[in-house]
């Protein structure tokens, strides 16, 4: 893959994220904000989201899209200001990729289980 096409494959990821991200963004909060506001107690709301398969699946989402979305935007970082190679930062953003998913997921599976 040429160095070109690879920027451009990133800048995409990068603004199609970005975009999976608010809408996840926007539905978590509006979702908190109404269930608050109703009286729902964080003990209800986690009994509620537990154990649900949809709310699984948009969490998954949600942590896919970030796990993509950072490392993408820290891996610009690293270039403009390290002397890091493309190589190199590219590994060291996988790494970083990989540890979001790990965390996340380990995130998204515990809160699933609790409704179990």
């Amino acid at each position: 893959m040429t160095p070109e096409r690879a920027e451009t494959l990133e800048w995409l990821m990068q603004r199609v994220s970005a975009m999976v991200l608010a809408v996840c963004v926007i539905v978590h909060l509006t979702v908190i904000v109404i269930a608050v506001q109703g009286g729902v107690t964080s003990k209800e709301i986690v009994a509620r989201v537990g154990g649900s398969v949809p709310w699984l699946m948009f969490y998954s989402v949600f942590v896919i899209a970030v796990a993509l979305h950072a490392p993408t935007g820290l891996r610009n970082i690293l270039r403009e200001y390290t002397s890091l190679g493309r190589r190199q930062t590219h590994w060291i953003m996988a790494a970083v990729c990989i540890l979001i998913l790990v965390m996340g997921f380990r995130a998204v599976i515990g809160l699933y289980g609790l409704g179990a």
